[in-house]
């Protein structure tokens, strides 16, 4: 379990938390719904959620959450609405705190206020990623740049080699394409020695290399671009 450790106080402090603010759920649950008021927010301890927003009348697929994420943050808000569903993908426990909840951890729990800083920060970041990604309008530069940002959060340091987990399906949702045109660029990126796949394990066996296929991209987009 994500706040268990091998420190017997904080063990004991994280059963605690979770006697009273666990909230536990099935596969296929729907854990709150888009437009609904939110009161709480979620901090996942077990398990995986899938987060779906509606999109011109079409379900679009947001992410897929793991363990250590925080979701359902809006709801910390006065007055605000869920602006996603949330669904279980399997059995898992979160956390489940609302804004007075939340107020009382900050001041007496440094371990969940560390966590959920560093949750909310993440988020900024993939905020900002997702905006470079709507910028490019080439499939591949698409799928190079979320690869490339994958590698970097994993990679060893001073490393210029990445082995991280991804499915087809965590990488469509990433870059808003659909799961087959993902597979087939990812199938290029393979038969160029660029990446290497083994069951949902992805390999970037060269960093350096795939930022620079990621320039060539850039340039060949600006070209057609300007044409």
């Amino acid at each position: 379990m994500d706040l268990l450790d091998d420190d017997p106080e904080a063990a004991e402090a994280a059963r605690v938390l979770i006697a009273r603010f666990g909230k536990s759920f099935q596969p296929g649950e729907v854990i709150y719904r888009e437009g609904e008021p939110g009161t709480e927010a979620y901090l996942l301890e077990e398990g995986r959620v899938r987060l779906i927003k509606k999109v011109r009348g079409a379900e679009r697929s947001l992410m897929v959450l793991k363990p250590g994420d925080l979701f359902g943050e809006s709801a910390l808000l006065p007055g605000a609405e869920r602006s996603s569903t949330a669904v279980a993908l399997s059995s898992g426990l979160a956390l489940a705190i609302d804004q007075a909840t939340l107020q009382n951890l900050l001041e007496h729990n440094a371990g969940i206020a560390s966590r959920m800083v560093k949750q909310l920060v993440r988020r900024l970041r993939d905020a900002e990623d997702q905006i470079e990604l709507i910028m490019l309008t080439d499939v591949q530069s698409k799928i190079v740049s979320a690869l490339l940002k994958l590698a970097q959060q994993t990679r060893e340091s001073g490393g210029n080699n990445a082995v991280f987990s991804v499915s087809p399906m965590e990488l469509a949702t990433r870059v808003g394409l659909d799961v087959d045109t993902v597979k087939r660029s990812v199938q290029k990126l393979r038969e160029g020695q660029y990446i290497r796949v083994a069951d949902e394990r992805l390999e970037v066996p060269d960093i350096e290399g795939l930022r620079k296929l990621y320039g060539l991209l850039g340039q060949k987009d600006e070209v057609a671009s300007e044409a």
